[in-house]
C-alpha cells in the first residue's frame, strides 16, 4: 500500500516480535487465534520437551516404585512431580502472544506453578522430617545444598510471579510490574536448569547408589532433551532481546 507521499508504506518486520522464537521462524511456536491453550503443550519443539521431561519423571518414579515404599519415597516422587508441573507451566505460557491468550495462560500458568511449589514444599517437609527422625546430617551433600537453594528460588519465583499478575500494586502499578516480567522469565528458565542439576546431583547420594540406582547419564540425557524442546521456543521480545 502506498502512503500519502506515494512511497510504499513501511510494514513491520513479520519475522520479529513476540511471534519470533529464539530458534526458528516467526510463528513456529505461537498459539493461533481461537486455538485452545491445551495445544501449547505440543506446539513447535514442545513435543521434544515433553519426551524429555516424561522420560525423567518415569525414570524416577519407576526407580522408586520397584523398591519397598517408605516415607522417604515421597521425596523424589514429589520433587519430580514439581519439576514436571513447572515444565508444563512454561510450555503452556510460551506460545501466548495476544492479550487474551496471555491472560488465560497466566491463570493456568499460576495454577500449575502453585501446585508445583506445593509439591516441592511437601518434598522438603518430608526430607526434613526424615532427617530429624533419623538424626541425620542436614544440608551437607552437594545435592542437599543445591536442593535447598533451588527450593528457595522456586518459592521466591512463585511469590513474585503471583504478585506481578494478581497484585501489581505491590510494584507500584501494572506498568511497573510488567517492567520486570522479562527478569521473571529469565529466572524461571535458570531455575528449571538448576532443578535438573539438583536431580543430577541426587544420583550421587548414598541412598540412590545403594537403593534407587538412578543413573546420572539417564538424568542428563532426559534433561538435555527437555531443554532442547523448551529453549528454542523462548520469544526474544519477551526477554527484551
Amino acid at each position: 500500500m502506498a502512503s500519502a507521499t506515494g512511497m510504499p508504506e513501511a510494514r513491520p518486520n513479520s519475522g520479529r516480535g513476540e511471534d519470533e522464537p529464539l530458534l526458528g521462524r516467526a510463528g513456529d511456536a505461537s498459539q493461533q487465534e481461537n486455538q485452545g491453550l491445551q495445544f501449547n503443550f505440543v506446539i513447535g519443539t514442545a513435543v521434544i520437551a515433553q519426551v524429555g521431561i516424561w522420560i525423567l519423571t518415569a525414570t524416577i518414579w519407576a526407580s522408586v516404585f520397584v523398591q519397598p515404599l517408605i516415607l522417604f519415597s515421597a521425596h523424589p516422587l514429589l520433587n519430580s512431580a514439581g519439576i514436571l508441573l513447572t515444565t508444563q507451566a512454561i510450555l503452556l505460557l510460551q506460545p501466548t502472544h495476544t492479550p487474551k491468550q496471555k491472560t488465560q495462560g497466566a491463570h493456568v500458568h499460576a495454577a500449575l506453578n502453585t501446585t508445583a511449589v506445593l509439591s516441592l514444599l511437601a518434598a522438603l517437609v518430608i526430607i526434613e522430617y526424615n532427617k530429624i527422625a533419623h538424626r541425620g546430617a542436614h544440608f551437607q551433600s552437594p545435592h542437599a545444598i543445591l536442593g535447598l537453594i533451588t527450593y528457595i528460588l522456586f518459592f521466591i519465583q512463585a511469590a513474585i510471579g503471583i504478585a506481578q499478575f494478581y497484585t501489581p500494586a505491590v510494584f507500584g502499578g501494572v506498568a511497573n510490574a510488567k517492567k520486570i516480567y522479562k527478569y521473571h522469565r529469565m529466572s524461571g528458565y535458570a531455575i528449571l536448569v538448576m532443578s535438573f542439576v539438583t536431580v543430577a546431583a541426587a544420583t550421587q547420594t548414598g541412598f540412590n547408589k545403594g537403593v534407587l540406582h538412578i543413573q546420572l547419564w539417564a538424568v542428563v540425557v532426559a534433561a538435555v532433551i527437555t531443554l532442547v524442546g523448551v529453549l528454542p521456543r523462548i520469544k526474544k521480545q519477551k526477554l527484551g532481546l
